[in-house]
């Protein structure tokens, strides 16, 4: 059996629950709590699906402006993965050719190449345009 969207059901909800653009911690922290009761009840109702994807939506635009993650750098990213993999720079004078060269990107004295990027996205699994 297919459930229909009730148009009237959804307008109720929306009375009840006035979502609206989030403009402070408090209304986010509201919204989430909200978000999260909708997402953990059983057997939602179209309505009540509709309801929980506005809120997301609300709350994505406001977290999106308020904590806006920062793109890093090919370096910073390099230096990530090597530490999150705890590896060192001899891990990669393999990938690379040189002990001297993977010492220079470690320190941000030289920048990777093209192809360094490749081999070491290559090399640490990850797609190259992370490293680029």
């Amino acid at each position: 059996m297919t459930r229909t969207f009730n148009p009237e059901s959804y307008g109720k909800l929306l009375a009840e629950y006035q979502p609206k653009t989030i403009t402070t911690e408090e209304e986010n922290e509201q919204a989430i709590r909200l978000a999260l009761t909708l997402e953990h009840r059983p057997n939602r109702t179209p309505e009540e699906e509709m309801l929980l994807e506005l809120l997301v939506t609300l709350i994505e635009k406001f977290e999106e402006t308020h904590y806006p993650i920062p793109q890093g750098t090919p370096h910073s990213m390099l230096m990530h993965l090597m530490d999150a993999r705890d590896m060192t720079p001899e891990a990669l004078a393999e990938v690379i050719g040189s002990l001297e060269v993977v010492r220079e990107i470690v320190n941000g004295d030289r920048t990777m190449s093209k192809t360094q990027a490749e081999a070491l996205a290559n090399y640490l699994h990850v797609d190259a345009s992370l490293l680029t």
